[in-house]
């Protein structure tokens, strides 16, 4: 696909579940959820500096070949939404973890897509000075 990309001088839109594939083929990361983006950052910031709930589970539940194998994966909790019937607010507040945190109602008012860094947006109504907090204490750790 790169040769194909250099030789006619084109963009590749990828769609895949494998963040892996996404690591070796892109240059930016646009991350969906419930059929809207939830985040959008060049490649190295989405996986060293993720900014939405979702992409954390998306990175946690990922098996490391750099790692000894010494627990079993933890999946993103729940099931995606029917994507005829996403439900009101936050598409991902069912599954969410961290609702607790929100400056505003994840069930019923859907978030903005605003950015949190230089390059970097994200649709979550935790504030972005938490998210990072939360991603420091609770997440990179797992990473």
């Amino acid at each position: 696909m790169r040769s194909l990309q250099d030789e006619f001088g084109s963009a590749i839109i990828m769609i895949t579940h494998d963040l892996g594939v996404v690591a070796e083929i892109a240059d930016d990361v646009l991350v969906m959820y419930g059929g809207k983006c939830v985040e959008y950052a060049e490649l190295d910031d989405a996986f060293h500096r993720p900014d939405h709930p979702y992409t954390w589970g998306l990175l946690t539940s990922m098996p490391r070949l750099d790692r000894v194998k010494s627990e079993r994966l933890v999946p993103v909790a729940g099931n995606p939404p029917s994507l005829i019937n996403v439900p009101p607010g936050c598409a991902f507040h069912p599954r969410c973890t961290f609702c607790d945190y929100a400056a505003a109602d994840c069930t019923t008012v859907v978030p903005d897509l605003a950015p949190s860094y230089p390059k970097h947006d994200s649709r979550c109504h935790i504030p972005a000075a938490k998210r990072a907090e939360l991603f420091a204490e609770q997440i990179a750790p797992r990473l």
